[in-house]
């Protein structure tokens, strides 16, 4: 059973009457958990833009790999989410609380929401302030929200040193420290056990292929 039909069997196997955020009332498996938390604001961001269209359904290509015949399942779980009557403030508080002592898991959700919010090329003011104010409620590090904004707005070209997340002063081995820090928690395994699903590959393989070509131009053998 792929994780789209686990999604929505679990919505299923609680009531087609419930609302979404209901979910989130008991922590289910990890994969789950992360899926929906970036399909809920996801969802609730889709309105922060003003349109709401099959499209944005197809930006979380940007986050999981997924079949052509799973994207009718994807769209019934963002349509519940978007329809729900709970505002995207009650859902990061929720989603907050799920992974209490877990950031890390945060700041992927949160890292995968910018890059939804730029699939179509654009960064809406209105999607800033949602990130914004999300940032908040996940206690996201101010340098972290700030490196994603020029690694992934368009118009920003982050330095080679920004991609690995170091700063100008960075040595040799800083940089060869960062790049493998990078490559061994981008690592399947690693992200498995943080409770990643193996749809979410596609995450770690942007960030890979980043750090690859950040790595390469400082010619270090």
């Amino acid at each position: 059973m792929s994780l789209w039909n686990r999604i929505t069997k679990l919505i299923s196997d609680l009531g087609s009457n419930l609302p979404f955020i209901d979910l989130f009332r008991g922590p289910p498996e990890n994969s789950v958990a992360f899926t929906i938390s970036i399909i809920a604001l996801s969802a609730k961001m889709a309105k922060a833009d003003g349109t709401v269209t099959r499209d944005e359904v197809r930006a979380l290509r940007q986050i999981f790999q997924f079949n052509a015949q799973d994207e009718d399942d994807i769209a019934r779980v963002f349509d519940l989410a978007r329809k729900d009557v709970a505002g995207y403030r009650e859902y990061a508080t929720k989603i907050r609380k799920l992974f209490v002592g877990r950031p890390e898991m945060l700041d992927e959700i949160f890292e995968s929401l910018f890059q939804i919010a730029i699939a179509d090329g654009e960064f809406h003011e209105n999607e800033d302030a949602f990130l914004t104010e999300v940032a908040k409620i996940f206690k996201i590090r101010k340098y972290f929200y700030d490196e994603l904004k020029t690694r992934y707005v368009a118009g920003s070209q982050p330095s080679p040193l920004q991609v690995l997340g170091l700063g100008d002063n960075a040595t040799t081995d800083d940089i060869k420290s960062a790049y493998r820090a990078i490559i061994r928690e981008n690592h399947p395994d690693a992200m498995r056990a943080r409770g990643m699903p193996d749809e979410a590959i596609v995450l770690a393989e942007n960030r890979i292929r980043s750090a690859n070509e950040a790595y390469e131009t400082f010619g270090i053998k």
